[in-house]
């Protein structure tokens, strides 16, 4: 999880793994080994990168954390999601405005109707 995580915080923080290798004062091919899974960094470079991503150690270490192009692409699935649901419920009241109104003018013009023929 470690790498997952700080491959996402760092893309986050729009940082290259040179930028992240001089924050923390160690080497671009160090930031790409622990962002592989290669090795981990000891308990006093973890505090470091935690304070410099402002995140717990333990979050650093947990579950893995969402990137953020993720949560906006749902989003934005949802959104258009949301449009066709709104466009069905447009139309369906339509629908149900020009049944009603049928309905009335059928209910309407029938007796109208009779009581024309019925004087004839």
């Amino acid at each position: 999880m470690f790498s997952d995580n700080l491959k996402t915080l760092r893309r986050q923080k729009g940082m290259s793994q040179e930028i992240l290798a001089q924050r923390l004062n160690v080497v671009r091919q160090t930031i790409s080994k622990w962002e592989k899974g290669l090795s981990v960094p000891d308990a006093e470079m973890l505090t470091r990168i935690a304070e410099l991503f402002e995140v717990s150690v333990s979050d650093l270490l947990g579950m893995a954390i969402k990137d953020e192009t993720e949560v906006n692409e749902v989003a934005a699935q949802l959104a258009v999601l949301n449009e066709h649901l709104a466009d069905k419920r447009r139309r369906s009241h339509k629908l149900h405005k020009g049944i009603l109104i049928a309905v009335v003018a059928v209910v309407i013009l029938i007796p109208t109707l009779m009581i024309i023929f019925t004087k004839m």
